[in-house]
């Protein structure tokens, strides 16, 4: 199979395998984990593109403290790979089926994520100054986030025809998410008011809502990128002392939502999740940190004085 790892045929069955997914970010992420992985197997002068590489490869990640994410993400592209490849004719069907049987890392437990307070969240939804361009662009980059629980790559891809009045309140409509799966997003009134301030100030009628600005020119054509939402989400955080990322204030929305009294269906539906469990794990259904369960010990420290701490 060493055909597989030559850079052209590679480079061939590669982009394969990102072609077939929907995000952008996934594209991203497997055609860079695919091309780390290239550069071991060729360094480690490996004969063929096999279950035994794979598992070396796995047992180096671990080595290296990749990370269950990274490891689990390297692992499943090289499945993909497998696949394609077999599916190309360039891989036995036999050697496909032993590098699928090769597996990432288990998870020890169930990552909690970030979230915010709503107070902390309206902190963050003021911190943009609404007099500059840049400003109120921003307002709606949080607004859309905090208040619709959009991921990123899809508020980057929001046009303006798709902001639209269903049953006397505005919504975002056709919306593709995750897996190219189409939804319909209520939006609450004050982020429709943030978005029509933004346009009017940058002079956009149709096309991509979230653009760059160009200094002394106004907003760009050309759609904002995923990278320059993400730094404007991490420089007001970082200016009220918060370590976020765009996906936690996702979290936030849904988490607040809930607070709230929204339902957990209504949730699912504004997120885009096909099952309500993956719902519920976004909104920590299992964890009640008002009433946790290290309030009812009954135990209280003394200090050097005996007094309750």
């Amino acid at each position: 199979m060493t055909d597989l790892i030559t850079l052209d045929s590679y480079s061939r069955v590669v982009r394969l395998v990102t072609d077939s997914l929907a995000s952008p970010h996934s594209r991203r992420a497997y055609d860079g984990a695919l091309r780390r992985y290239l550069a071991w197997h060729q360094a480690g002068d490996w004969p063929r593109f096999s279950r035994a590489s794979v598992q070396a490869y796995r047992a180096y990640l671990i080595g290296e403290n990749a990370g269950r994410a990274g490891i689990n993400q390297a692992i499943s592209a090289l499945h993909s790979l497998a696949r394609e490849a077999a599916a190309q004719g360039m891989l036995a069907d036999e050697v496909a089926a032993g590098i699928l049987a090769v597996r990432g890392t288990g998870s020890a437990g169930r990552r909690t994520g970030n979230w915010l307070s709503r107070k902390q969240a309206q902190q963050l939804l003021d911190a943009p100054d609404p007099a500059t361009l840049v400003g109120r662009r921003d307002r709606l980059i949080l607004g859309l986030l905090l208040g619709c629980g959009l991921r990123r790559e899809e508020a980057v891809r929001l046009q303006v025809e798709q902001i639209q009045e269903r049953d006397s309140r505005p919504v975002i409509v056709d919306l593709v998410g995750k897996g190219g799966r189409l939804r319909t997003v209520p939006m609450p009134r004050w982020c429709r008011t943030l978005a029509g301030d933004w346009l009017a100030a940058a002079g956009i009628t149709t096309g991509p809502i979230l653009r760059a600005i160009h200094r002394g020119d106004g907003a760009s054509s050309a759609p904002l990128g995923v990278g320059s939402l993400y730094l404007r989400v991490v420089v007001y955080a970082r200016a009220l002392g918060l370590r976020l990322a765009p996906h936690d204030l996702r979290r936030t929305c849904g988490t607040l939502a809930s607070q709230g009294g929204a339902t957990t269906r209504s949730i699912q539906a504004m997120y885009g999740h096909s099952s309500e469990v993956t719902t519920e794990r976004y909104l920590r259904t299992h964890l009640d940190l008002t009433d946790a369960a290290c309030d009812h010990l009954g135990l209280v420290p003394k200090d050097q004085d005996g007094k309750p701490l």
